[in-house]
Formats: C-alpha cells, sequence, structure tokens
C-alpha cells in the first residue's frame, strides 16, 4: 500500500497543489465555484466531479449543501454512434458545460428475445437489432481521447458479461488514461439470450456473480498483493497495476430499482443509480422516490454503514411536455411539463439529496441531439 501512496502522491504533485485542495473543499464552497466555462487547460472541473460521490456522503452527513452535476446519453448504438457524429455530441456536451456523459452496455442483440425489457410496459426492448452497436468500455476510451473534463459513466456496465480481472484491468487503465474521469455504474443485467450468446456465466446467478466481481474489483484496485478466493473468481500470486488515479477506486453506481438492487447498492456502492421508469418498481414521484431512498437508508444501515454513505443518482429517459403528467402513484409524474416545472423537480431532489441527474436527449442527428441538448441548458437549469 506504500507503493500506492507514494504514486498518488506523485500524480498529485503533477497535477499541482491547487486541485488538490479543490478536492478536500467542502460543497457548500464548490458550489460557488465557476463550473462552467473554465479553459481547456484546466484540470479543476473533472477532479471535482470525480471526489462527488464521497464528498456527497461526508457533506450530508456534516448537514452541508451539495452540488448538484448533470450529464447526457452518449450513444452507443446506431447512425448517432458513428465516430463524426459521437465525436460531435460528446464534444458539444462538453463545451455546454454538462458534467458528465453516460454509456450503455449490450454486446450482442439477440434476434429473438423472450427476456422482458424492464423499463417499458410492454417488455419489448426499444432498441432492437438497430445495426451496429459498439463495444461499451472500447467506447469510453474512445471518448476519454476526445474530451478533457467530461467524466464517463457506465450506464450500467453488466458486469458478468465479462472476465472479472480482465475487466477490473480495462477500467484501471481507462481510468488512467483519461485522468481519473471514469465512473464505474453496474447492473446484472436482464437479457437472457444475451448472456447465452457470449457465454457468460449462469444467467439465473447473475447477482451473486456481480456481487463477487465487484468484491474482486476493489481487491485489485487496492492491494498490493491481491487475492481471492471466491465462488465465480478466484486469483492470488499477480501484480496489478497501474491502480486506478481515483483512490481509493473509481466511484461505483448500482443501478436496478428491486429490493436486490437496493441491498447491492447498501453493501457494495458509493451511490444508488436507478431508472425512474421501470413499471414493477417505479419512481416516477418525488413520494415514491423518497420511499426508496429512506428504505436504502434503512439497508445502509443493516449492512453495518453510515445511513448517510450512499449518495444518490437518477437516470431520466421519459421528460418535458410530452411526458405523460400524472405518475403511477396520481401525484404530479418527475420531469413531466414545462422547463420550469423540470427546474422545479430538479431542485426538489437536490433537497432530497440527489447529487447527479443523467438526461436521455433525443434527436435523429447529432445536431438534433445537441439542439435538444442546448434548449434544455437554455431553459431549464437556469431555473434551478
Amino acid at each position: 500500500m506504500e507503493s500506492r501512496k507514494a504514486a498518488a502522491s506523485a500524480n498529485s504533485s503533477a497535477s499541482g497543489a491547487s486541485n488538490r485542495r479543490l478536492v478536500c473543499l467542502p460543497a457548500v464552497i464548490i458550489a460557488r465555484l465557476p463550473r462552467r466555462g473554465v479553459s481547456a487547460g484546466c484540470a479543476c472541473p473533472h477532479l471535482l466531479a470525480a471526489a462527488w460521490c464521497r464528498i456527497d456522503a461526508r457533506n450530508a452527513m456534516q448537514g452541508r449543501t451539495q452540488q448538484m452535476l448533470i450529464g447526457f446519453n452518449a450513444p452507443t448504438a446506431g447512425p448517432l454512434s458513428a465516430a463524426d457524429n459521437l465525436a460531435k455530441i460528446v464534444g458539444g456536451g462538453e463545451a455546454m458545460g454538462f458534467d458528465y456523459a453516460t454509456f450503455s452496455d449490450h454486446v450482442v442483440i439477440p434476434t429473438s428475445i423472450a427476456a422482458e425489457y424492464p423499463y417499458s410496459a410492454s417488455g419489448e426492448f426499444p432498441s432492437g437489432t438497430r445495426g451496429e452497436r459498439h463495444e461499451q468500455l472500447t467506447e469510453i476510451a474512445w471518448v476519454a481521447a476526445k474530451t478533457t473534463r467530461l467524466r464517463l459513466v457506465t450506464s450500467v456496465m453488466v458486469v458478468p458479461h465479462r472476465p472479472a480481472v480482465l475487466t477490473a484491468k480495462i477500467l484501471s487503465t481507462i481510468d488512467v488514461l483519461s485522468g481519473g474521469r471514469l465512473t464505474l455504474g453496474i447492473g446484472v443485467g436482464w437479457m437472457r439470450e444475451e448472456f447465452e450468446a457470449i457465454d457468460a456465466p449462469d444467467f439465473d446467478a447473475r447477482g451473486t456473480v456481480t456481487d463477487e466481481y465487484v468484491r474482486a474489483f476493489v481487491e485489485l484496485w487496492t492491494k498490493d498483493a491481491p487475492k481471492f478466493d471466491g465462488k465465480h473468481v478466484r486469483f492470488s500470486n499477480i501484480s496489478f497495476a497501474p491502480k486506478p488515479v481515483q483512490n481509493p477506486h473509481p466511484p461505483i453506481w448500482v443501478g436496478g430499482e428491486s429490493g436486490p438492487a437496493l441491498r447491492r447498492a447498501a453493501r457494495l456502492g458509493d451511490a444508488w443509480y436507478p431508472i425512474g421508469t421501470n413499471p414493477q418498481n417505479p419512481l416516477d414521484s418525488l413520494t415514491r422516490f423518497n420511499t426508496q431512498a429512506a428504505r436504502l437508508r434503512k439497508m445502509v444501515t443493516e449492512a453495518g454503514r453510515n445511513p448517510k454513505a450512499v449518495a444518490l443518482s437518477l437516470r431520466v429517459t421519459v421528460f418535458g411536455e410530452t411526458a405523460p403528467p400524472q405518475a403511477s402513484d396520481g401525484e404530479h409524474r418527475l420531469f413531466a411539463g414545462p422547463p420550469a416545472l423540470l427546474a422545479a423537480d430538479i431542485r426538489a431532489l437536490r433537497d432530497m439529496g440527489v447529487g447527479c441527474i443523467d438526461f436521455g436527449f433525443g434527436g435523429s442527428t447529432a445536431d438534433e441531439v445537441l439542439a435538444t441538448m442546448q434548449k434544455f441548458r437554455a431553459e431549464v437549469l437556469p431555473l434551478v
């Protein structure tokens, strides 16, 4: 561990003392620092964002106000994921001042799918087989080279899709080469046919596989002589370097809305990262979200952690004036309506403890996507 500390010290010295001080500032001060329009040579914004999950938890414990980070979806499939379009979208999002980009994960899409997609009322997977589909981690590495400040969030990485040790190395490499901009959003997966097609571990054991793999990641990232003896992954007598830039490791956001997902977040997560549109576990109103957040806090306590140790984040896929106005419990549906209502929902969630929200901005061309993003920044965020 001493070698890890020495390396971290050297990296910190190289990046400048001012950056180290900013990461340690309370969020109430961070919120007052300029986050938009910073020169491309300044590393401060992504260092501030890198510390968010842990800063947020610490500030919540101390009753401080937190900073809200806003993200957008980077396409991984279809025409928008072509190199020119992807570069235009992520570059434009970074220039506009968005804090992070999210990337979805499918290795292959079977031509016949019996499994039900969790986030549509019909259970039908909306993306279909849709032509080109990039491998998630490869695309993130490419985007890292095209950007300087934007954080890179797996949204989510289906943990059992890839071998544990190799995945830990890929993620660590991305974190190093991006200058510490990776956030690891994780999930267990939902498509049995995809698991079978790529020869992943048993679909029915995906929960325990995910838990083991994540613990193995942390072991590899934080120990000088890592070793692990589990049911699904075993290693010893190895060295693992480089370690991630972020110390102790990239933030882990646990996706999912079910009871097992909440328990996983309580045990292993730096943040809970649900989607609000799961018909089986809807989080489409403030009341529903707050109820599940309180349930999470209880689980965190039961796991032996401080109840505020796990931060809150949210992915939003349906929003605006075309969204249904009423939630499943009869209340106002989150993010339905004009800009003033969207801003009010962001403020309410921030006051509830949510630190990061990302939106799936639509459009059939890169220019249309960027126009939607720009409209959101111009009409919604000034009201927050």
